[in-house]
């Protein structure tokens, strides 16, 4: 994610400096923390975590540390493994989403957050019918593998564009892959506009062919995107700033219908494209998500039609006021379930007038149309010890409870889960380098989770005892 939390912690170090722990409101919660084994149950035997799966255990191979019992399996790496198409896996892996194979395999649509192709080692490569802008270098790969995990083909679902950022799954299984971009052609080196969504199929290639961007879905530093199954609806988030980003919503036309395909006939000003404002309990206007500093915050909210969705002259954050609609620092994750949105806000420092903070996870509920938060990590005054969680980016929701987080934050990086009982744990730790996690989803019947390191780009496969925690 091209706007990290490094770089502001050092101009907001006073500002973080007076957070403190207030009973459930914060997590600042150092991995195990009231999660590891206990000292017997009676039979000679360590009683399980009381949630979580107990602290990690480093990595011999000095790569992905992971709790006791999991193991874990490289499916790509960039410069390593290779595409049928004969090209490297290209590197930055970022957003993924997992689709049923028969068998017990999974199919993976991989995004890969790269710019101009000018220099890249391993680009996603300029494959003829499946390419947008060929002076770009981002874009998806297909992956495929067993019921193992293990890969069995990758090739490149679509190429050409530019940081390809997160994305989303739709309900008829295809996967939109966001732009965090606002590059026009003529810039860059582009020679095509970029700040789109675009859809890849991940089971018929035919449909990939010649791609072409979804205008409808605004352009934006686009960061991901989920679709409500019911309605239609499309959320989508943006990570940017100067000023802070929107939370989007695109409602479709009269008459239609989600499907493969339909989506690329829209035309570029159907539907309503919208951002979202807050309201208080007294009814106030909300201006930025960083004023809420309570598990539990809820938010009534209106959606705002936006002036000019393709922002051609000004940028669709700006063509606001700030009393308008209601900002967030790093707008990231989204992901639908439990008949909502769970959104990602990654941090707040001096750039937000509300509290500063390392990360919430907020609830969008669309048939009350309010919004709550539901967690809430407090500043961490020491990213580079191994112990707090700051940072989320990437979410999913588990099928084992609760949601996944990917750490995009400062020094140490986890994959973290975290439930509805205020509480957090270790899945994995990097053990590489400092780079962000990406990409966390679970195989569809919830054996393996797909998770990646960005830099140099490498796709894991984690099994081990996964067990129920709580929702959130």
């Amino acid at each position: 994610m091209s706007l990290s939390r490094r770089g502001f912690l050092g101009r907001s170090a006073v500002a973080g400096a007076g957070i403190a722990l207030v009973g459930s409101t914060e997590m600042l919660l150092a991995p195990g923390a009231s999660a590891a084994p206990g000292t017997g149950n009676g039979h000679g035997k360590p009683n399980r975590p009381e949630y979580g799966y107990g602290p990690v255990v480093a990595d011999p191979a000095g790569k992905l540390a992971l709790p006791a019992g999991f193991s874990y399996q490289i499916v790509t790496q960039a410069g390593v493994t290779k595409l049928e198409s004969g090209q490297f896996t290209p590197s930055n892996h970022d957003g993924t989403g997992a689709f049923h194979l028969p068998g017990g395999g999974t199919v993976l649509v991989n995004n890969h957050e790269l710019g101009a192709s000018a220099g890249l080692e391993f680009p996603v490569p300029a494959l003829d019918g499946f390419t947008y802008d060929p002076a770009l270098g981002g874009g998806c790969t297909v992956v495929e593998v067993d019921k193992h995990g293990r890969r069995t083909r990758e090739y490149v679902g679509v190429a050409g564009t530019a940081s390809n950022c997160a994305g989303g799954k739709t309900p008829w299984d295809t996967w939109l892959t966001c732009e965090e971009t606002e590059t026009l052609a003529g810039q860059s080196g582009a020679t095509k506009d970029h700040g789109y969504v675009f859809e890849v199929d991940p089971y018929d290639r035919r449909a990939n062919r010649d791609p072409k961007p979804i205008k409808a879905l605004g352009r934006f530093a686009h960061e991901a995107a989920a679709v409500d199954p019911w309605r239609g609806d499309i959320y989508l988030t943006e990570d940017a700033g100067n000023p802070n980003g929107l939370f989007y919503r695109w409602e479709p036309p009269r008459g239609y219908r989600g499907g493969r395909g339909r989506l690329g006939r829209l035309g570029d000003t159907d539907g309503t494209f919208s951002a979202m404002k807050c309201f208080d309990a007294r009814g106030n206007h909300v201006d930025d998500l960083s004023r809420a500093t309570e598990i539990g915050t809820r938010y009534d909210v209106k959606w705002i039609e936006v002036p000019d969705r393709d922002a051609r002259t000004t940028s669709v954050r700006k063509q606001f006021t700030n009393s308008d609609i209601t900002r967030g620092r790093k707008i990231e994750g989204i992901w639908w379930g439990n008949g909502g949105a769970y959104v990602v806000t990654s941090f707040a420092r001096a750039e937000s007038p509300g509290t500063p903070h390392d990360g919430q996870v907020w609830f969008y509920d669309p048939n009350r149309r309010r919004i709550t938060l539901k967690l809430r990590f407090g500043v961490n005054p020491t990213p580079d010890v191994d112990g707090p969680f700051d940072g989320p980016d990437n979410i999913s929701v588990s099928p084992h409870g609760g949601v996944i987080l990917a750490e995009d934050g400062e020094g140490v990086q986890h994959l973290v889960g975290a439930t509805s009982d205020n509480r957090s744990y270790p899945i994995a730790r990097n053990d590489l380098n400092d780079s962000e996690f990406t990409g966390p989803t679970y195989s569809q019947n919830g054996k393996i989770l797909f998770a990646n390191i960005q830099t140099p780009g490498i796709m894991f496969a984690i099994t081990g005892p996964w067990r129920h925690h709580s929702e959130l």
